[in-house]
């Protein structure tokens, strides 16, 4: 067995990882992999860069700038190309779309969806550099990183913020905008925005152009534990009840809904979508100005990926048939039916980009 690291930036995505690796599918191509552990933004680029971490399930923006100023830092997959959110508002405060947060206050958590925000208003025509308005964000920021300042106070959830008035609106996902509307809030149903997040293939050139073996064994491994996650709801759902505690203990139901809300926004072939890498490129732009002298597909190198999925090895998880690649409809997770079915926990997984944007999703 060879023994290689695979650490989180965010703890949902253990949601998928604990049942990759109960499936199996790692040791049964000869890999032991460590993914059970956290690591900041700035270590993940220093373990990344030395070679001291194999892979890492991030980062998503400030490695375009880095790859400027000579970084070796290259993605290999992408597991979810969609941010599924919703607009929360009061009743009465008269938004009733995007275009009403004009001159209004903007709740915001976590430096990858506070970025996401930024580029959804944009594209928009609402520009927070214009003061079209304002940000309210709830956690400091480590300056030059996106790691935020370590702090023992927890905020509460983004719509509770809208319900007390310290804001008119917050971008939320599921579950949160279930708890929001439970809570007397209004809903909006706004457009996902295409974006590079939850947990990505990360690794270095070198490692890659040294050790193609044990990257191609890793994205089998990985390839097979996303199609056990979509093809074996129940077994999945029973380890995700049994493992994913970092914040409480789910009950069926709530495991079944976390399930249900991740299966069906992965992607079977870890392909990253164009808009998506579009997206996150724009940020990356914002974040740090060296990324516009990069080209942004020069971190992308699919051809693992492409090779496996040419010679069907992907289709035949799926019993031969074409696997399902993008996914262009909401969550069936998001409907009403379950609104009222799913009590409210910090314990419900969400496909967060980085643990604090919890309170967001």
């Amino acid at each position: 067995m060879d023994k290689v690291a695979f650490p989180y930036r965010s703890s949902s995505h253990l949601i998928l990882l604990h049942v990759i690796a109960e499936s199996g599918s790692w040791e049964k191509h000869g890999l032991d992999v460590d993914y059970d552990r956290k690591i900041g933004s700035e270590d993940a680029q220093r373990g990344i860069e030395s070679c001291e971490l194999e892979f890492c399930g991030g980062n998503h923006v400030s490695t375009y700038g880095l790859r400027a100023r000579g970084s070796s830092w290259v993605y290999l997959g992408q597991t979810v190309n969609n941010v599924y959110h919703h607009l929360v508002v009061r009743p009465d405060s008269g938004i009733n779309g995007v275009a009403d947060i004009r001159g209004r206050k903007l709740g915001g958590a976590g430096s990858h969806p506070i970025l996401n925000n930024w580029l959804y208003l944009k594209q928009r025509g609402l520009d927070q550099d214009r003061d079209d308005y304002e940000l309210i964000c709830q956690e400091e920021f480590k300056p030059g990183t996106m790691d935020e300042v370590e702090s023992d106070k927890k905020p509460p959830p983004l719509w509770q913020w809208v319900k007390d008035g310290i804001v008119d609106a917050a971008f939320v996902g599921v579950p949160a905008s279930l708890f929001a509307k439970q809570a007397g809030l209004k809903i909006i149903d706004v457009e996902p925005l295409p974006m590079i997040q939850f947990s990505s293939v990360s690794t270095n050139l070198k490692f890659v152009q040294k050790h193609p073996e044990i990257v191609e064994r890793f994205l089998k491994g990985l390839l097979e534990g996303i199609a056990f996650f979509k093809n074996r709801p129940e077994e999945s759902i029973d380890i995700i009840q049994r493992r994913y505690t970092k914040s409480g203990q789910m009950n069926r139901e709530q495991a079944a809904f976390t399930h249900q809300a991740l299966s069906s926004v992965l992607e079977s072939k870890l392909y990253p979508t164009m808009k998506a890498i579009s997206n996150v490129y724009e940020e990356a732009l914002r974040q740090d100005k060296d990324a516009a002298k990069v080209n942004p597909m020069e971190l992308w190198d699919m051809h693992h990926v492409r090779r496996l999925d040419d010679a069907g090895f992907i289709d035949n998880l799926y019993g031969g048939q074409r696997a399902a690649g993008h996914h262009h409809k909401k969550s069936e997770a998001t409907s009403k039916d379950v609104s009222g079915k799913i009590t409210e926990s910090a314990a419900v997984g969400h496909t967060g980009c980085d643990d604090a944007c919890a309170a967001t999703h």
